[in-house]
């Protein structure tokens, strides 16, 4: 398939059907962020605007045909993949076309950096959970995790995260990746839980760069950071434990390859020769 993966097992929404928005065979990643922790390796062109990155129909087609081969194998629809899916201009037909052929949730995994703009913000309206995320209390923080397009300014991340929350009506899941020495001191959290206080949330999900990230030097915080991180943001919030889970990949050889493939995971087996650990599963 061009556009769908999986169902990939999730700690968060079951059995996860992908989609990916961003899909261009052949083509390097879609971003307009450079995260030091992205498993999918470094953004070479950060984009600074949405485009049509394929034909909706091409994509809702293929859906439509999984959902009649999976019947009851999956629990969500997700929009999750090779970039950014909120660049992806026709987000929002695609949400409504998803919503039209059937009643299972949709969930749209997004940094979050374009909730800015209005259009956006209302592509995202019919989705039943968006999860963006929120690494940083401040500039500097922000600027030396995420590495975003010059466009896309910590302020612009916070004041788009704000008017979402406003107007959205689903659940918000905030997700927050704990890097060693960046985002998991005392200050920076404090200033975190600060703005996660004003944005309100409906929990926020704490994750570990636990996958071959894009900066080798980058480390998961230690046993002390997360409960420092457990401690200082579930004063203002719902917390979630970065559980780690054992995938059970029950799709056959090519379909596992393929998901392995969009979300970054085929690392793991390029570096170590075979599959015995996933780590944390979206």
């Amino acid at each position: 398939m061009n556009y769908i993966f999986g169902p990939v097992p999730s700690r968060r929404l079951g059995r996860s059907l992908g989609i990916d928005p961003t899909a261009r065979p052949g083509s390097a990643k879609a971003c307009n962020w450079n995260c030091v922790y992205c498993q999918l390796g470094s953004t070479h062109h950060l984009m600074a605007e949405r485009q049509r990155f394929f034909q909706p129909e091409a994509m809702l087609d293929e859906l439509r045909k999984a959902l009649v081969e999976l019947a009851d194998a999956v629990d969500w629809v997700t929009f999750v993949g090779s970039g950014e899916p909120t660049l992806n201009i026709d987000l929002g037909i695609m949400l409504r076309g998803i919503k039209a052929m059937t009643e299972l949730p949709v969930a749209v995994i997004t940094n979050g950096s374009t909730l800015s703009l209005p259009e956006v913000r209302a592509d995202l309206a019919g989705a039943d959970a968006v999860l963006p995320t929120l690494d940083a209390g401040n500039e500097l923080t922000y600027l030396r995790i995420n590495r975003p397009q010059h466009h896309y300014t910590f302020q612009s991340h916070i004041d788009g995260l704000t008017a979402f929350r406003q107007e959205y009506r689903g659940k918000l899941w905030l997700e927050t990746m704990l890097v060693a020495g960046l985002n998991d001191d005392e200050s920076s959290l404090e200033q975190l839980a600060s703005i996660v206080e004003d944005i309100a949330p409906d929990e926020l999900h704490l994750v570990l760069p636990t996958r071959p990230p894009t900066e080798p030097w980058v480390l998961p915080t230690d046993a002390e950071g997360l409960l420092r991180a457990m401690a200082i943001l579930g004063r203002v919030t719902k917390v979630v434990h970065p559980d780690e889970a054992y995938g059970d990949f029950s799709l056959g050889a090519d379909a596992l390859l393929q998901t392995l493939t969009r979300t970054g995971r085929v690392h793991m087996i390029r570096r170590y020769g075979k599959i015995f650990w996933l780590g944390s599963l979206p």
